[in-house]
């Protein structure tokens, strides 16, 4: 189950009687150490899945959640900067932070849970809508998940904590290299959904990328197919301008909040004339990250695939 699961996670320990409860960071003051929306699941047994602060007062917060578990009862915890005594509950950063916590089935309904469930699997946007004085919870599918377009987060809005469930962000990788199989596993890690290209049978064999479909049409077509928005991501690393330059020209008329080409900047010049050419603005062409990834004087793949995915995350978070 990936990292970002938690509420798939709470709805499963809770159907096989272990017990769950949702703990949600609702607000933050100064340099709080997670930010508004993130989660951690807490079984009746302690078992724990998630992050409210890195770890400062996870321990806390899991005694009080199996406490709220056993009564039933909605719980608001605000932790702030702890003391001088190193054994002291409170966060080092100097931070601040408030903690909703929600069992299941006595709390959040069942029912409620396994509908966001699903309209995640669904790649539904979704926005989840509690008032932790009044103990009112509901789901809205339209209005607030426009409120962030890249990014699965929240927001405290008249005394109420909307939680906001946008669909995976999506990366499509063109060309299965070496560099690839690299950025793969990372991409996943960071919660992208991956969606790899290349009409080369040996480049995409199953014993190079193990348990992941590689389509295998070409570029162009399986991108036009995958209809780009703005929370994908696109990346171009076949170094070949016969699969590489068709891609690029369905990425730059998408609203792909990134797109990236492997290369040198001899190649890039040569890339830009031909986009040039083709009829691409400056502007659209400006949209390239070519050389593809931040120049931290990256040499082998792996390397390179950590400055693609710092720079994708960079655009995302900055951009």
């Amino acid at each position: 189950m990936a990292l970002n699961d938690i509420p798939e996670l709470a709805l499963d320990w809770h159907r096989s009687g272990k017990g769950a409860v949702l703990a949600t960071v609702i607000q933050t003051w100064g340099s709080a150490p997670r930010r508004v929306g993130a989660q951690l699941v807490v079984s009746g047994d302690g078992d724990m899945a998630g992050s409210v602060s890195g770890g400062c007062v996870e321990g806390a917060v899991v005694l009080e959640a199996q406490d709220a578990l056993a009564t039933g009862n909605i719980r608001v915890l605000e932790f702030g900067v702890a003391d001088d005594d190193a054994f002291a509950v409170g966060l080092a950063c100097g931070g601040e932070i408030k903690v909703l916590l929600e069992p299941v089935g006595a709390v959040l309904p069942e029912n409620m849970l396994a509908q966001l469930v699903a309209d995640r699997a669904a790649a539904r946007a979704v926005a989840y809508v509690v008032d932790p004085d009044n103990n009112t919870r509901d789901l809205a599918y339209s209005g607030y998940a426009a409120r962030f377009r890249l990014d699965r987060s929240g927001f405290e809005e008249d005394g109420r904590f909307v939680a906001i469930h946008n669909p995976p962000l999506r990366l499509a990788i063109i060309g299965a290299v070496h560099i690839a199989q690299c950025l793969v596993p990372m991409a996943e890690a960071c919660g992208f959904a991956l969606v790899l290209i290349d009409p080369r049978e040996s480049f995409g064999a199953a014993s190079r990328f193990p348990d992941r479909t590689v389509l295998q049409d070409w570029p162009d077509e399986a991108l036009t197919s995958l209809t780009p928005d703005a929370r994908m991501a696109v990346v171009l690393l076949s170094h070949d301008p016969k699969l590489d330059d068709p891609a690029l020209h369905v990425a730059l008329n998408s609203p792909a909040f990134y797109i990236g080409a492997l290369g040198s900047k001899r190649t890039q010049a040569k890339r830009v004339e031909r986009l040039e050419q083709a009829g691409f603005s400056a502007d659209a062409i400006a949209r390239i990250h070519g050389p593809v990834g931040l120049d931290i004087g990256a040499t082998n793949p792996s390397e390179i695939a950590v400055s693609i995915m710092a720079e994708i995350l960079s655009v995302l978070r900055q951009g």
